[in-house]
C-alpha cells in the first residue's frame, strides 16, 4: 500500500477573547523532490485539494518548497522554474480558495550558508507580492522572520536554516514580536529545536539559550520541518510538532525503523 495522506487533524483549541473557539490551521512540509525539480509529486497536488475542501483559516508551510542548496549551485533560471513551479501547484491554488498561505524558508529554498546568497534573493523575491492579508506586526522581515495575529493568536516564522545557534539579533527581534501578545503564541520555522529522526541527529538549532528563550517568552506550540517525520511531544512545557514531508525522502524516528508517512497536519 502506497503511502497514506494524514487527514488535517490538527486543530488548535485556541481562545477566542473570553469565548472558546475553534482555529483549523493546515501545516505541510518539505514538499520537494530532487535537485532542480519543477514537478510534485502527485500526493503534493491531492494535498492540497484536501486543505482546500477542509476550508482552514490559515496554511503554514514549514519550508523546504523547492530543491535548491544544490552544489554546484543551480542557476537563477532553474531556480525561479522551480518557484514557479511551485506556485503552480501550490501557492496558486490556495490564494484561488481564498485560503492565505505563509511560509518560513528551508535551507532548500533559501540557504543560510556561504554560496546560495541568489537562492535566498529569489526566495524574497518570489514572495514579495505575495504577504498574505493578516495582521503582520512592525520590525519584521517577509518572507523570512515575521509575526502576525489570527483570532487572538500570536504566530511568528523564525529564519532557521543554518545548524547551531540562532542569532542574537533574531532573538531580540522574537523577544519584540512576543511584546502584548495573548497566552496562545506559536512558533514555525524550518529546522527544529532538538533532533526527531534517525540521520538528522545533528540538523537542529539544538541552543539551550533559544530554548530558554521560548521558556520565557510563554511559546506555546513550536512546528517543525526538516526531519521528514510526524511526532508530536513537548519539551519544558512546549508543544513540539515535527512535521512529516509531503515530498521526498520520509524518515524514520530515533529508537524506530519503519520511515514516517508522508502527510500533512
Amino acid at each position: 500500500m502506497g503511502p497514506r495522506l494524514f487527514a488535517a487533524l490538527v486543530v488548535f483549541l485556541l481562545a477566542r477573547a473570553a469565548v472558546a473557539g475553534v482555529l483549523q490551521v493546515a501545516v505541510i512540509s518539505d514538499l520537494n523532490g530532487s535537485y532542480g525539480s519543477t514537478d510534485y509529486d502527485p500526493r503534493v497536488a491531492e494535498a492540497i485539494e484536501r486543505i482546500i475542501a477542509l476550508k482552514p483559516a490559515l496554511v503554514i508551510s514549514a519550508g523546504d518548497m523547492v530543491a535548491g542548496q544544490r552544489r554546484p549551485p543551480l542557476s537563477g533560471a532553474e531556480v525561479r522554474a522551480m518557484w514557479q513551479g511551485f506556485h503552480a501547484t501550490v501557492s496558486d491554488p490556495l490564494a484561488a480558495a481564498g485560503i492565505p498561505l505563509v511560509v518560513t524558508p528551508g535551507n532548500h529554498d533559501a540557504s543560510g550558508y556561504e554560496g546560495f546568497e541568489m537562492e535566498r534573493q529569489i526566495f524574497a523575491e518570489k514572495w514579495a507580492d505575495r504577504q498574505p492579508d493578516l495582521e503582520f506586526r512592525a520590525g519584521g522581515h517577509w518572507p523570512f522572520h515575521y509575526a502576525f495575529d489570527l483570532d487572538g493568536v500570536r504566530f511568528a516564522s523564525l529564519d532557521a536554516t543554518e545548524v547551531g545557534r540562532m542569532d542574537t539579533g533574531q532573538q531580540a527581534w522574537l523577544a519584540d514580536a512576543m511584546a502584548g501578545a495573548g497566552p496562545t503564541r506559536i512558533l514555525f520555522s524550518h529546522l527544529p529545536l532538538w533532533p526527531f529522526t534517525v540521520g538528522r541527529e545533528t540538523e537542529v538549532i539544538g541552543d539551550p539559550a533559544v530554548a530558554a528563550l521560548f521558556s520565557t517568552l510563554g511559546i506555546t506550540l513550536h512546528i517543525s520541518g526538516h526531519p521528514h517525520a510526524y511526532y508530536p511531544g513537548a519539551s519544558d512545557g512546549i508543544a513540539l510538532v515535527s512535521m512529516a514531508c509531503l515530498g521526498a525522502g520520509p524518515r524514520a524516528l530515533i529508537g524506530t525503523d519503519s520511515p514516517s508517512e508522508p502527510g500533512f497536519a
